[in-house]
C-alpha cells in the first residue's frame, strides 16, 4: 500500500500541492529535526508544511482529521489526546521494553541500551504494526493511511540522536507511502567480488543505480593474475555498470598485492617487529620498498589497469600495521631489512632494537617520524605509476585513500598515515583524497563529518579534491540499538557526511542492509532551500540535485532536456523548475558527472556542460544521430547504443537525433 507522496510533490510544482516540509508541533522538537532532515525534508512554518510531529502531549484537535484526509502526514510520538483521537489509545498494563523485531529485518538484533517501561496501546482497526516488543509482541511502530494522508504512530521518543531506539521508522513511512523528496547520484561504494560471485550482474548494476550510486571500487587483487573465468566476470560486471551509468575502479590495497604473488615472492615479504611475514587478518603484506619486488608489483599493475576497461585506480590503505603501533610488536611493520638498513645509516641504529633495549621515547619519535615519511615517499611514488598509465589511458582517474588522522590523531603513530605530509602532493599530482573513517570512532554520532573536514580544510587549499569513506560493517564498540548502521543511523551519517563533502564513499557494497537502499539517494542530497514563488519551485543545493517531476519542465525559464520522466536532474546552485508544454527530444536521462548546464539548441538537439574526473557517462532517451564535443564531430565511445562515454575533464556536448 502505498500512497503517490512523489506524485503529489511532483504535483506540487504546477499545481500549488504540498512542498517537501516538515513541522514539530511542540517547543522541544527533540531529535526530530535530525531524522527528517536526514532524507531532505526542510523544517518550515506549520501553516505550510506537509509532514508533521505531535510528541507525547500534543492535545486532539479535529483539524488533523481534515488535514491528514487532505494528504498530510501525521507523526505521533507515545501518548495524547491526538494519538487517541486516530484510535492509538493506552490500555492495560506495561511491558517492559530493551529489543525490538522490525519487519523490515526481522532478524536484525535491535537492542535499546536503556530499557524502558511502556504503557501496552490499543491500535486502530487497519493499522500496520512495523516493530513489536521482541519477546511479547507489543506494538512499537504501527501506522495507517487515512483518507489521501498517513498517521504513523511509535510508542516512544525515538531518543536524543534520533536513532536509538527505532532504526527503521523512516523506511515505515517510505512504506506507508512518503518517497524520498530529492535525490542524489554521486555515492560511490566499495566492492568485493568474493561476496558477489554467482549474482546476475545487470540486476545488481541496476540497484545500484537506483541507490544513488555514481561508482564502484572493485577489489582489483583477485584479478591481478589473468584468468579466463575470472576476466569474463569482471569484464561483464564492468560493461553492465557502464550501461546503467555507474564508473567502474580498480581497488587496490598495497602492500597487499595478491594471493598468488605472495607465495611466488617469500623473499619479497613485508616482516613484523618480531620478524614473522606480516600475514595481518587478510591482508599479506609485501616490501615494495625493495625495488625489485616494487618493480614486479607495479608491471603488475600496468597490466592489470590495461587488461580492463577501468575508469579510474584507488590506491587504498598504503600504510602499515597496526592500529595498537609499536605496542603491538607482532602486528608493527615495517621491519624488512631494506627499511632497516635505510633508517640505520640515517640513525645509526636499527630499529628492531625498539623492541627491545633501545625504549627512550626520542629514539621511537625518531622512528615513526621516518616511517610517515616512508608512507609518503610511496604514496607518492605510485601516484607516478598510476599518472604513467594516463599515457595510455587519458581518462583514468585517480584516488588516493588514507585513513585519518586528523580527528584521531594517534592513527599517525599507529599506522604511518600522516595527512600534513601527503596532502601537499595535491600541488603537484591530480587525484581525490579519500578520507577513511578510522574504526576507533565508529562508535561517535553524525556530527564528527563537520570536524573532519574542518581539520583537514585547515591544512589543504584543494578542498575539492576531498572526500570521506563511511565503513558500514559490524563495530567493535558497545553500540545501540545495533551494531551496524542501519537506518536512521546510517541516513544520518550518509547526509553529514554529504553536507561536508564533495565526495562521500560506503564501504562496502555487500555490508549494506536491503531496507537502507530505497532511501540512501536522498541521505546524499544537499537540498539547503526549497520555496516556490507563483509557478515556479526554487531549489537550491551545494550539488547537483533530482527533483520529483512528471511531464516537461522548464528550468530558469528555458526548456529543460536533462530528466528521466520522473525526475529533474538540476546542476548546483539555485535554480527555479516550472511547467512547460510539449516533450524535447532527445532527452538526457541520467549523466554521470557534474552537470554544469543544458540547453535545447534546435527541434531536435541538445547540449549540455559537464565536468568529471573520470570519464563521464551519458544516458540518454535515443540513439543520437551525431556527436558533437567542444564543436568538433566525435564518435565516443559506447557502453549501449543509448549511452555514451565521454571524455574526462570540462566540455560541451551537443547531440541531435535527428
Amino acid at each position: 500500500m502505498r500512497l503517490l507522496v512523489s506524485a503529489l510533490l511532483a504535483a506540487a510544482v504546477a499545481a500549488g500541492g504540498p512542498l517537501p516540509y516538515y513541522c514539530v508541533l511542540n517547543a522541544d522538537a527533540g531529535a526530530w529535526p535530525e531524522i527528517l532532515s536526514s532524507i531532505g525534508l526542510v523544517p518550515q512554518h506549520a501553516n505550510m508544511a506537509h509532514v508533521f510531529v505531535a510528541r507525547t502531549g500534543t492535545p486532539a484537535s479535529n483539524e488533523w482529521n481534515q488535514r491528514v484526509g487532505q494528504g498530510d502526514i501525521l507523526i505521533l510520538e507515545g501518548e495524547s489526546s491526538l494519538a487517541e483521537m486516530f484510535g492509538f489509545r493506552r490500555g492495560a498494563g506495561f511491558v517492559k521494553v530493551g529489543s525490538l523485531s522490525d519487519v523490515h529485518r526481522p532478524g536484525l538484533a535491535i537492542v535499546w541500551e536503556k530499557g524502558l517501561d511502556l504503557p501496552v496501546f490499543e491500535l486502530p482497526g487497519g493499522a500496520t504494526v512495523f516493530a513489536r516488543e521482541r519477546w511479547t509482541g507489543t506494538p512499537m511502530l504501527a501506522g495507517l493511511r487515512r483518507g489521501a494522508g498517513v498517521v504513523l504512530w511509535v510508542a516512544a521518543p525515538p531518543g536524543e540522536r534520533g536513532y536509538e531506539r527505532f532504526p527503521y521508522l523512516l523506511q515505515a513511512l517510505a512504506d506507508l507511502g512518503m518517497e524520498r523528496p530529492f535525490s542524489s547520484s554521486r555515492l560511490w561504494v566499495f566492492f568485493d567480488s568474493a561476496y558477489r560471485s554467482r549474482v546476475d550482474l545487470d540486476y545488481f548494476a541496476a540497484r545500484w543505480r537506483a541507490s544513488g550510486v555514481a561508482a564502484i571500487h572493485v577489489a582489483g587483487w583477485h584479478f591481478w593474475e589473468a584468468d579466463a573465468e575470472q576476466d569474463a566476470y569482471l569484464t561483464k560486471l564492468i560493461a553492465a555498470c557502464h550501461r546503467e551509468g555507474i564508473l567502474v575502479y580498480a581497488w587496490l590495497e598495497l602492500p597487499h598485492v595478491s594471493e598468488k604473488f605472495w607465495a611466488d615472492h617469500p623473499a619479497w615479504r613485508e616482516k613484523t617487529a618480531i620478524l614473522q611475514d606480516a600475514q595481518l587478518d587478510w591482508r599479506k603484506l609485501m616490501n615494495l620498498t625493495n625495488r625489485d619486488c616494487f618493480r614486479a608489483a607495479a608491471e603488475g599493475t600496468a597490466a592489470l589497469v590495461k587488461r580492463f576497461d577501468w575508469d579510474g585506480v584507488n590506491l587504498a590503505e598504503m600504510y602499515f600495521e597496526s592500529l595498537h603501533g609499536m605496542g603491538d610488536p607482532a602486528r608493527f611493520t615495517p621491519m624488512n631489512d631494506d627499511v632497516r638498513r635505510e633508517f640505520r645509516a640515517v640513525s645509526g641504529f636499527d630499529p628492531i632494537d625498539l623492541f627491545a633495549a633501545r625504549r627512550d621515547a626520542a629514539s621511537e619519535k625518531q622512528f615513526l617520524d621516518f616511517r610517515a615519511e616512508l608512507v609518503r615517499r610511496m604514496e607518492e611514488e605510485w601516484l607516478a605509476v598510476i599518472e604513467s598509465l594516463r599515457l595510455e589511458k587519458p581518462n583514468l582517474d585517480l584516488v588516493l585513500t588514507q585513513v585519518d588522522d586528523r580527528f584521531d590523531s594517534g592513527m599517525r603513530d599507529a599506522i604511518g598515515a600522516d595527512a600534513a605530509r601527503v596532502l601537499p602532493l595535491l600541488d603537484t599530482h591530480r587525484f581525490t583524497f579519500l578520507i577513511e573513517d578510522p574504526a576507533t570512532v565508529w562508535n561517535q554520532g553524525p556530527q564528527r563529518y563537520q570536524a573532519i573536514a574542518e581539520r583537514y580544510r585547515a591544512i589543504t587549499r584543494h578542498g575539492d579534491k576531498l572526500a570521506i569513506d563511511l565503513n558500514i560493517v559490524d563495530r567493535y564498540q558497545d553500540v545501540y540499538p545495533t551494531k551496524q548502521q542501519t537506518g536512521t543511523e546510517l541516513f544520518e551519517l550518509v547526509h553529514n557526511a554529504a553536507r561536508n563533502f564533495d565526495r562521500v564513499t560506503l564501504y562496502f557494497e555487500n555490508s549494506l542492509l536491503a531496507p537502507d537502499l530505497g532511501l540512501l539517494p536522498s541521505a546524499a542530497a544537499s537540498v539547503t532551500r526549497v520555496e516556490r514563488i507563483g509557478t515556479k519551485l526554487v531549489v537550491e543545493s551545494a550539488h547537483g540535485v533530482g527533483v520529483p517531476w512528471r511531464g516537461a519542465a522548464l528550468v530558469d525559464g528555458q526548456p529543460w532536456p536533462v530528466r528521466d520522466g520522473e525526475t529533474v536532474w538540476l546542476p548546483a546552485g539555485a535554480h527555479s523548475i516550472e511547467a512547460a508544454e510539449g516533450e524535447s527530444e532527445p532527452r538526457l536521462l541520467r549523466l554521470n558527472g557534474e552537470l554544469k548546464a543544458a540547453r535545447n539548441v534546435g527541434a531536435h538537439s541538445i547540449e549540455f556542460t559537464y565536468n568529471s574526473a573520470a570519464r563521464a557517462i551519458a544516458v540518454l532517451d535515443r540513439e543520437p544521430r551525431t556527436v558533437e564535443i567542444d564543436s568538433i564531430p566525435a564518435t565516443p565511445d559506447c557502453a549501449g547504443a543509448n549511452t555514451l562515454l565521454l571524455p574526462r575533464g570540462q566540455h560541451i556536448v551537443t547531440l541531435t537525433s535527428e
